[in-house]
């Protein structure tokens, strides 16, 4: 327990939040129940035949059959309607073939399942190492979906001929004894199925799943990389100037036309009035050229 504590305070099972390793869980879970309700099948159905003679009837025939579906080994006494001599009528069929190939198949994708999840989560490096990880995965990620494919096709036909050999009025129309005038052969309860049914079930869900699964493991095998389409890259807009700069550069402010230099407020006072040489009256009193004093003037 403190191990597993400690790999889950490590993040070492985020693994399963991901597709890859949550799809893979749900492959273990479902190859359990493909096998478990096609493996482990008992079913039986019930006829009666009644007899001219009465006494010689038998109204509660019980036939049981299993898996592998052997059904050719299957086998029950009937009455004769013959004094108390007994016929031994055999089913009919063989389904065993597609029954033990989906079974098998079913169980080899448990363990892989339960194997791969073991590796992503104690040996990620490992896994990702020179990518033959991925690779390995992807390989038998595919063949298993084609053997999905495969057995639960044959198992769904096989299933139909299961049914087939199994029913009541079937089994009933190849006894003999039922046939003679004065007997009377009827189908008493007929074979539940549902459980074979819901193992072709499984088996489809389990190709879908690992059909879906094989995208997962082909991203991480890096080939999918030249199939994806990246957004083109956009033109690197220039950065905004700094303000001093925009000040210097802006209109009315101009270059080389800063406040206070040429074109702005203050005169030059080396080329205009109020003192030239810096002496009050010498060349540039009030007015050059001008009179030089009142007095003059009067």
């Amino acid at each position: 327990m403190e191990v597993v504590n400690q790999l889950v305070a490590v993040g070492q099972f985020r693994v399963f939040k991901e597709p890859l390793g949550f799809v893979k869980l749900l492959e273990w879970f479902f190859s359990i129940f493909a096998f478990a309700t096609c493996g482990g099948y008992t079913g039986e159905f019930r006829l009666s035949v009644a007899c001219a003679n009465k006494s010689e009837s038998d109204l509660n025939i019980e036939v049981e059959f299993s898996y592998p579906f052997r059904l050719y080994q299957v086998y029950f006494d009937a009455p004769s309607c013959k004094g108390s001599e007994k016929t031994t009528v055999f089913l009919v069929g063989d389904s065993s073939s597609s029954a033990e190939f989906f079974v098998t198949i079913a169980v080899f994708a448990f363990l892989y399942s339960l194997a791969a999840a073991v590796v992503y989560v104690f040996m990620q490096d490992k896994y990702r190492e020179n990518n033959k990880g991925p690779m390995i995965d992807f390989v038998i990620t595919a063949v298993f979906t084609f053997m999905w494919l495969v057995s639960s096709c044959a198992w769904a036909k096989g299933l139909s001929d299961v049914k087939m050999a199994t029913d009541p009025d079937n089994v009933i129309q190849g006894m003999e004894v039922c046939s003679r005038e004065g007997n009377s052969c009827k189908e008493e309860r007929e074979p539940v199925t549902s459980g074979l049914n819901t193992s072709v079930v499984f088996g489809f869900l389990n190709l879908v799943l690992w059909l879906g699964n094989l995208w997962f493991v082909f991203k991480e095998t890096g080939w999918s990389a030249p199939f994806m389409k990246y957004p083109p890259a956009q033109e690197k807009q220039p950065a905004p100037e700094s303000y001093g700069d925009t000040y210097n550069q802006a209109p009315g402010y101009g270059q080389q036309d800063t406040y206070g230099q040429q074109g702005g407020y203050q005169p030059d006072y080396s080329q205009q009035g109020y003192g030239q040489q810096g002496d009050y009256g010498q060349q540039g009193g009030y007015g050059q050229g001008g009179p030089t004093s009142f007095a003059n003037q009067m």
